[in-house]
C-alpha cells in the first residue's frame, strides 16, 4: 500500500489513501463494471458475499438513475413520434 498505491494516488491528486478507502473503491468500482458479485467477493477474499455486497459496495449515481429510468419507461409510455399533447 504505502510503496505502490498511496504513491500513485498523491500523484494523481486524491492524497492519503488508507487501505479501507482503497478495498471500498475497487469494490464499487468492480460492481459498477457489471463484474460478478461473486467475483467481487472471491478478490476481495470475503467469507460471504453479504459482507461484499452490505459493507464494502455502494451502488454508483449514473447506475441508480439508470435502474429509476427503466422503471419509469415501464409504468408510464411513450408517445408515439409525431404525437401532439392533449389540448
Amino acid at each position: 500500500m504505502r510503496h505502490f498505491i498511496q504513491p500513485v494516488a498523491k500523484k494523481v491528486g486524491i492524497g492519503n489513501i488508507s487501505w479501507h478507502t482503497f478495498r471500498h473503491t475497487y469494490s464499487t468500482l468492480l460492481h459498477a463494471n457489471g463484474e460478478d458479485p461473486k467475483v467481487v467477493q472471491e478478490l476481495l477474499r470475503h467469507s460471504s458475499i453479504k459482507v461484499t455486497m452490505d459493507v464494502y459496495t455502494q451502488a454508483v449515481t449514473a447506475t441508480k438513475r439508470k435502474a429509476q429510468s427503466r422503471v419509469v419507461e415501464m409504468i408510464v409510455p411513450k408517445k408515439p413520434a409525431g404525437a401532439m399533447a392533449p389540448a
